[in-house]
């Protein structure tokens, strides 16, 4: 099997935030505007997540039509999976953003004990691949707790909240490029604090409140606008293949 995930390079991250954008909007639209109700939005995203995976998962190489499909509909079903805690159970978010903080360390870990790395450049096992949509999954839903944290219950407002996960972000990057700080740790940690990111344009975007701010553009258009510039972006990537890893890898022992 060949790798299954694109290499890091300024497509991936640009697709990314687009993608958790999504995530917010898309899954306000399918609750509210088209009137599925939190419920339904969760079971007929949780089916096609589902038939996404198996899809994925029975691929021999990463093809990026695929890969970034999964992701835009994780995305949405790791936002819904916070949604639900929040709006079905009223779990607070100050309670919500720890636990899944928690449950993504033990995914961390056990990956870890597993396998010895959780570096994205050999993920060319069955079981790695696992891992990888599960720590996937939870860095969506924690990265929506902390953004909604963030944005409305501490009530700094979506831009604030733009610019404190776009700075640590750039805290990240500084500190990898320039102080070295381990790759693989960097990556996850940009990529947890991507999701929180995404989920303050996208409600920056499409709200428009007079205490959190907003363009009002909605969820309809701003979830268009995003899902454009992915297709767009991924039908590019799938001619020129500029971000495929093409070398052949081989399984460890056992």
């Amino acid at each position: 099997m060949l790798n299954k995930v694109p290499e890091v390079t300024l497509y991936f991250w640009v697709i990314k935030i687009m993608c958790t954008t999504v995530g917010e909007t898309a899954a306000d639209y399918l609750n509210e505007n088209l009137g599925f109700g939190l419920s339904k939005t969760t079971y007929v995203t949780g089916a096609l997540l589902a038939a996404l995976l198996v899809t994925q998962f029975r691929a021999s190489r990463y093809i990026p039509g695929l890969y970034w499909s999964v992701v835009v509909v994780i995305s949405v079903f790791g936002t819904l999976i916070t949604d639900n805690m929040t709006d079905r159970y009223n779990v607070p978010l100050t309670t919500s953003t720890p636990i899944f903080a928690v449950i993504l360390a033990i995914v961390f870990a056990t990956w870890w004990g597993v396998e010895r790395t959780l570096s994205i450049h050999t993920i060319f096992t069955t079981r790695r691949e696992a891992f990888y949509w599960l720590a996937i999954l939870f860095t969506f839903a924690l990265g929506t707790a902390a953004g909604d944290l963030s944005a409305e219950k501490l009530d700094l407002g979506y831009g604030v909240s733009i610019a404190i996960f776009g700075a640590l972000i750039a805290a990240v990057t500084v500190a990898h490029f320039a102080f070295k700080l381990n790759a693989v740790l960097a990556f996850w940690l940009a990529y947890i604090l991507t999701r929180p990111l995404g989920a303050s344009i996208g409600d920056f975007m499409s709200q428009n409140s007079k205490k959190y701010g907003g363009l009002g553009l909605g969820t309809t258009g701003t979830s268009y606008i995003f899902l454009g510039c992915i297709l767009a972006l991924v039908v590019f990537l799938s001619i020129t293949r500029r971000d495929a890893t093409e070398v052949r890898l081989e399984s460890p022992p056992g």
